[in-house]
C-alpha cells in the first residue's frame, strides 16, 4: 500500500502554537504494564573522542515545483549564500539512487508505479557508455577515487555520462554545471539527446536542480548523494478508495487546517523581498516537527478503521524515513568527519533529526542559526 498524495512539506510559524494548543492531539499512551523503555540510549554516547566530528544540517524545504508564481535564480541567492557559508563537504537529496531504482525495476508487480514516478530511464546513457546501472556506479566510484586535481572538460563530460548511466542524474548535473558554458556539448559519452536532457535539467524547478546541484557546483563538490527510499511502497490494494478516504478524513483536523492556511500565507509572499527566506525560516522552525506530526502522522495513527489504514500509512512513513537516514549514515560511515547538508521535504525534517540524533557519530547543527 503506497502513499496518499498530499502536500507533505509545509509547516507553520510559532504563533500557531498558542492558538492550536487545545486542538493538538495528545500522544498515544501505552497500555498499563507494557510501557517498557530500554536503558541503553545510543544518543548518550557520542563520539569519536578524537578527530573531526560528523556534522549534519537538515534543511526542510517546500517542493519548489509546487510554489505558484515566478521563481527566479536571484531569489534563491540569499539561501544559497547562507548554505555555502556553512561549507558542507557533501549534500544529500530527496532523490532515489540509481541502484535502488535498478533494484525496484526487477519487481514490477510491487514497484511499477514507483519506478514510473521516481526513476528516470538510464537506458539511453547506458547505450552511449556501454554500461548498465551497477557497472556505471562502479565506474563512477573508480573515476572519483582517482579524480585529478584539475579535471579537464573531457573528464567532466565523461563523468557526467557515467553518472547518467548510473541513474544519478543530479550528480551528472553537478558535472555539467562545473563545465564552462562553451564546453557544455556532446562528446565523451554524451550524445546530443543527453546534452539536451542536462540543459533542461539545469532549469527544472525543483530543489535538487536549483539548490543542491547549484550549491555543489559552487562549492567545488563533484557529486550529490541520492538518499530517498521508496522500498516500502506497495501497489494500491483493492480497497484503495477506502484507504484514501480514511487517511483524508484523518487529515481533516484543526491543526492541519491552520497549518495549510499558514503555508498558503507564506507561499503567497515568497516572491517579496526576503519572502523566500521567511518561508524557509518558518519551515525549519523548532515547532515544525510537532505540527507536522499533529496535523498528519499523529492524526493518522488514531484513525479508527478496522483495516488499520492509518497505522499502515504511518508504518510506511516511518520505514521510509528510517531507510533515508540509514542512507545518510552510510555516507558518513564511508567518509568520517564529513559536514553533510541534507535537503528534504520539510515533513521529513523532524524524523531525520530524531533518527540521526540517535547515532553515536552524528552531531546535528541547528538550522535556525544558518538561516538567520
Amino acid at each position: 500500500m503506497k502513499r496518499v498524495r498530499r502536500r507533505s512539506s509545509g509547516l507553520g510559524l510559532a504563533l500557531l502554537l498558542g492558538t492550536l494548543a487545545t486542538a493538538m492531539v495528545t500522544p498515544v499512551g501505552a497500555k498499563a504494564g507494557t510501557d517498557y523503555h530500554p536503558s541503553f540510549k545510543p544518543d548518550r554516547f557520542k563520539g569519536p573522542p578524537t578527530g573531526k566530528a560528523n556534522e549534519v544540517l537538515v534543511l526542510g524545504t517546500p517542493h519548489l515545483s509546487g510554489l505558484k508564481g515566478e521563481l527566479r535564480p536571484d531569489m534563491l541567492e540569499p539561501l544559497l549564500a547562507r548554505l555555502a557559508a556553512w561549507h558542507p563537504d557533501a549534500i544529500a537529496t530527496e532523490d532515489m539512487s540509481g541502484l535502488q531504482c535498478d533494484s525496484l525495476r526487477r519487481y514490477p508487480a510491487r514497484y511499477a508505479s514507483t519506478v514510473a514516478d521516481y526513476c528516470p530511464d538510464p537506458g539511453p546513457a547506458g547505450q552511449a557508455t556501454g554500461l548498465d546501472v551497477p557497472a556505471a556506479n562502479a565506474e563512477a566510484e573508480r573515476l572519483l577515487a582517482a579524480w585529478p586535481a584539475a579535471p579537464t572538460a573531457t573528464d567532466r563530460r565523461h563523468l557526467a555520462a557515467i553518472f547518467l548511466a548510473a541513474g544519478e542524474r543530479s550528480s551528472a548535473l553537478v558535472q555539467w554545471l562545473r563545465l564552462p558554458v562553451e564546453e557544455r556539448r556532446a562528446g565523451d559519452g554524451l550524445t546530443p539527446d543527453l546534452v539536451a536532457a542536462l540543459d533542461r535539467a539545469k532549469d527544472r524547478r525543483n530543489e535538487t536542480n536549483l539548490i543542491s546541484a547549484v550549491l555543489a557546483a559552487r562549492l567545488g563538490l563533484e557529486r550529490l548523494w541520492s538518499v530517498d527510499d521508496h522500498s516500502a511502497d506497495f501497489p494500491d490494494p483493492p480497497d484503495a478508495n477506502a484507504y484514501a478516504a480514511a487517511i483524508t478524513h484523518a487529515w481533516d483536523n484543526p491543526v492541519a487546517k491552520a497549518r495549510r492556511a499558514e503555508d498558503e500565507r507564506l507561499e503567497a509572499g515568497f516572491a517579496k523581498p526576503d519572502g523566500l527566506m521567511t518561508l524557509y525560516r518558518a519551515y525549519n522552525a523548532p515547532q515544525g516537527a510537532l505540527l507536522a506530526y499533529q496535523s498528519d502522522f499523529g492524526a493518522a495513527l488514531r484513525e479508527p478503521s478496522p483495516q488499520g489504514f492509518g497505522r499502515t500509512y504511518v508504518g510506511y512513513w516511518e520505514t521510509r524515513n528510517l531507510r533515508m537516514v540509514a542512507n545518510i549514515r552510510d555516507v558518513l560511515g564511508q567518509h568520517p568527519g564529513t559536514r553533510l547538508l541534507a535537503i528534504v521535504g520539510a515533513s521529513h525534517k523532524g524524523y531525520y533529526e530524531a533518527y540521526l540524533d540517535q547515532m553515536h557519530d552524528v552531531r546535528l547543527v541547528d538550522t535556525a542559526t544558518i538561516l538567520r
